[in-house]
C-alpha cells in the first residue's frame, strides 16, 4: 500500500501513543510525533 500525499499531510498521532507509524511500500514508514513532526524512516 502506498501512502498518498493527502494521507501524509493529514496524518496525526493518537494521544494515547508516543508515535504513530504509517507504512509505505518498500519498507519505508512515516513516523508522526505527538507534536506534529513527521519523518520518513
Amino acid at each position: 500500500m502506498a501512502l498518498t500525499d493527502t494521507a501524509c499531510k493529514n496524518a496525526k498521532c493518537p494521544q494515547d501513543k508516543p508515535r504513530a507509524r504509517l507504512t509505505d511500500s518498500g519498507g519505508l514508514y512515516l513516523e508522526v510525533a505527538p507534536t506534529g513532526g513527521k519523518l520518513w524512516r
